[in-house]
């Protein structure tokens, strides 16, 4: 078939589809226009990192005028002592929170799954979900309400005890136990209830098979549930990997109070860029930070999943 031929039936098919379509296409609209106002228009903003960004009237001027300095701020960025600080906590906490994200929202949610009263399943789903729809803020003061110096619930009890109380926002060495505690009871609920809808859609006859045989309560879970369960890990795991690179913002900005002398401990790069503005107003360092964070991240998304390919094609999201 000739190439015009093929171009013909090519923009017949496109047509034909539209038209099929149409009233969905017409639906996803508004959240097609959204996307493109605030994601793929500001994305034009890109440029500032490697631009040395002066205020030249608007915004659109400042961009066209300021200096192109090429990878200059990556360097600036790398040479300075705070590069390695907020890697190294971005990508570690990073690593703790991906373990603890999907550890114990499973363990929750194959205790649920096992529980027979229909009633305190849904209680419990409920109670451990609560804590999701939280803002930071607000528990960056329950968290301030046990580790207040003078009058937090655990201090108070250190000083019943006739134990000495610990300024836990002047002290570093409790932060990188507090941040992952605070991180996994906010998202366990969420990704609690992903577990226990794969659970709820995993076929039936397998548990009475392996019951048939008298396989016990944890053979079940090891041989049944934990494999059927692979795909949905495969996919929080590429996910997570994925936005390694970022970082919770309120949790280590108002969970820490913004204290000074937690700095080491939680200076990330979310942080680093917010505080860079505010103190420095160095626009053109923050944007190359935000750009190398994100072109990061997709490196490894494609690379994860690349890999998880490679042993399970079937498992892999693209």
């Amino acid at each position: 078939m000739s190439k015009p031929n093929r171009m013909k039936l090519q923009k017949r098919g496109f047509i034909k589809t539209f038209r099929k379509n149409k009233m969905l296409l017409l639906l996803s609209l508004p959240g097609i226009i959204w996307y493109v106002i605030f994601s793929y228009l500001p994305m034009s903003a890109i440029v500032l990192a490697f631009q040395r960004y002066r205020v030249h009237g608007n915004f659109f001027q400042s961009i066209t005028q300021s200096e192109f300095v090429g990878l200059a701020n990556f360097q600036i960025l790398f040479r300075s002592g705070d590069a390695a600080l907020i890697i190294r906590n971005t990508v570690l906490y990073n690593l703790l929170f991906i373990v603890l994200g999907i550890v114990v929202p499973m363990i929750f949610a194959l205790a649920l799954f096992e529980m027979h009263s229909r009633f305190f399943s849904k209680l419990y789903q409920s109670l451990l979900f609560i804590p999701f729809f939280l803002s930071m803020m607000v528990i960056s003061y329950i968290v301030f309400g046990f580790l207040d110096h003078t009058n937090g619930f655990v201090n108070s009890v250190l000083t019943s005890f006739g134990l000495d109380p610990i300024n836990f926002y002047r002290e570093t060495a409790w932060w990188p136990f507090i941040l992952p505690l605070v991180n996994t009871w906010r998202g366990m609920g969420y990704n609690m209830i992903i577990f226990l809808a794969a659970m709820c859609g995993l076929d039936k006859s397998y548990y009475e098979a392996a019951m048939i045989d008298g396989a016990n309560q944890w053979q079940k879970i090891k041989r049944i549930t934990l494999p059927l369960l692979k795909p949905i890990l495969i996919i929080l795991i590429i996910l997570s990997v994925g936005n390694i690179m970022r970082a919770d913002f309120g949790l280590f900005f108002h969970v820490p109070r913004n204290s000074g002398p937690l700095f080491p401990v939680t200076q990330v790069i979310d942080t680093f860029i917010f505080r860079g503005l505010r103190n420095l107003g160095d626009f053109s360092i923050t944007a190359a930070t935000g750009l190398l964070q994100s072109v990061v991240g997709l490196v490894l998304v494609i690379a994860t999943n690349a890999i998880v390919r490679k042993l399970d094609s079937d498992a892999a999201m693209f």
